[in-house]
């Protein structure tokens, strides 16, 4: 990747930035009330056979007030980032700012991991019952186990999969049985890969932002990147690594489409290979094909579609050849879907209720950024036809693509609850929406964003 070093100048904003610090707080006041309300109707309508199948409506979680080692360094990462972090994401050179948003992320859901202690927040966290390591030895014979995965997904199979694995293809057990073969068995190894490639997600964020508008907006997304809720479900959650991986695939096609990388043909193949490997985690993260079309129209080209089509057909011609149909086991998925807790929660209290833990997840900082981004989404449309865009509306667009991502898995009724942690590769792509925020308020957002991440996480003990 180039890596010249610059300062930016600063970039024009939309007519809808200069001003508006009062709607800012009503969008964030609105996602106050829309979880409030879910909380309440979902109080109020979960009668005691529990069709919402949740303990703690919306979120998929218990009312558990606790402390743990993380209580004590939680709050010490947070300050550091909300004291510093602005000024560091201006100054600091481009890779150390890099390196230096990797660590502050990696404390950070480490930290709210160790809020429920080593054992409950990491080691223990992928070994219960519904866990891709109850199937480890399964796995013995790969290619059997392949071949033979689609006649275990549905409930009343002979010896069906655990709940995560069926509901996922088998690139995400893979994941876990190869590090088990490679001498990093058990709960507390699988934990640590999931927060320390989880963690690198904010990395990939950073890299495509700054490809696909500039680096000056790079540097103002960057503590916001960092600092947000969602943290929490990154922690010791496979989903945490399935959304690096899905942000990596966007960073790369970015990198590939400016042609700010050494080898944009390289970027493209890595690009195709991890979307391919994407769609092998989870069914749902097909649709990061929305953020990754918007890549495309952002940068004008399909120069990189050939190599990027290329490295999108090795994932999935090499589980095809080991005897896994991807589209029969999706169907096959669909109906345990519906045999199990999605057959009983109802739609039309998931359909809103799923954003409100999305606003739970993103924090007000967010949500007052999308707001900017909504307001000056038509203009930012109107531009790409002259392709004049300025960086600030191609950061809209973006987030635009990934937010229309998030609302087509909403309305498909296959994410009903869990979906603070089911959508974390959509959610990491409105964290930068942030960065359309004036630059005087940005602490106090940032406090906003961290007091969330920490009354959710000592007040509640969150699930999966």
């Amino acid at each position: 990747m180039k890596t010249e070093d610059r300062t930016e100048p600063a970039v024009e904003p939309l007519p809808a930035q200069r001003s508006g610090h009062r709607r800012d707080l009503a969008a964030a006041a609105a996602g106050v009330v829309l979880v409030a309300a879910a909380v309440l109707v979902g109080r109020a309508f979960d009668d005691p056979a529990r069709t919402l199948v949740v303990h703690w409506p919306p979120l998929l979680a218990t009312w558990y007030p606790h402390i743990g080692p993380g209580t004590w360094i939680a709050p010490v990462v947070a300050a550091a980032v909300i004291a510093y972090g602005p000024v560091l994401a201006d100054r600091l050179r481009w890779r150390g700012l890099l390196l230096s948003c990797y660590a502050a992320s990696l404390a950070w859901v480490l930290s709210l991991a160790m809020i429920d202690g080593w054992g409950r927040g990491i080691a223990e966290r992928l070994t219960t019952k519904h866990e891709y390591l109850r199937v480890i030895g399964r796995f013995d014979d790969i290619g059997a186990a392949l071949h033979g995965f689609n006649g275990h997904i549905l409930s009343g199979a002979p010896g069906n999969w655990p709940a995560h694995v069926a509901g996922h293809p088998p690139g995400a057990t893979l994941t876990f049985v190869l590090l088990d073969r490679i001498g990093l068995g058990g709960g507390a190894w699988a934990g640590v890969w999931c927060v320390v490639t989880g963690a690198s997600a904010a990395v990939a964020v950073l890299i495509a932002v700054r490809a696909l508008t500039d680096e000056h907006t790079a540097r103002r997304a960057a503590p916001f990147v960092v600092l947000a809720p969602v943290a929490i479900w990154a922690g010791t959650s496979a989903d945490g690594y399935f959304a690096a991986v899905a942000a990596w695939t966007v960073a790369l096609l970015a990198l590939a489409a400016t042609r700010t990388v050494r080898s944009p043909a390289a970027a493209a193949l890595g690009a195709g290979l991890l979307y391919g490997l994407t769609c092998y985690l989870s069914y749902g993260l097909t649709l990061i094909a929305l953020p990754l079309l918007a890549v495309l129209v952002l940068s004008r080209t399909a120069r990189p579609l050939p190599h990027f089509v290329l490295g999108a057909l090795v994932v999935p011609v090499a589980f095809t050849l080991a005897g896994f149909n991807w589209w029969e086991a999706y169907h096959l998925l669909v109906e345990r879907y519906y045999q199990g807790a999605g057959g009983t929660r109802p739609y039309w209290y998931w359909v809103w209720a799923n954003l409100a833990c999305t606003a739970v997840a993103v924090g007000p900082a967010t949500l007052a950024g999308l707001r900017r981004s909504t307001a000056g989404a038509p203009g930012a449309v109107r531009t790409l036809r002259s392709g004049a865009a300025a960086p600030s509306q191609r950061l809209v667009l973006l987030v635009s693509a990934a937010l229309l991502a998030l609302l087509a898995a909403d309305l498909s009724g296959m994410s009903k609850a869990e979906t603070e942690r089911i959508w974390q590769p959509f959610m990491l792509w409105l964290l930068p929406a942030a960065a359309l925020l004036p630059a005087r308020g940005r602490r106090g957002w940032l406090a906003a964003q961290a007091v969330v991440a920490l009354a959710v996480n000592h007040l509640l003990w969150t699930g999966w």
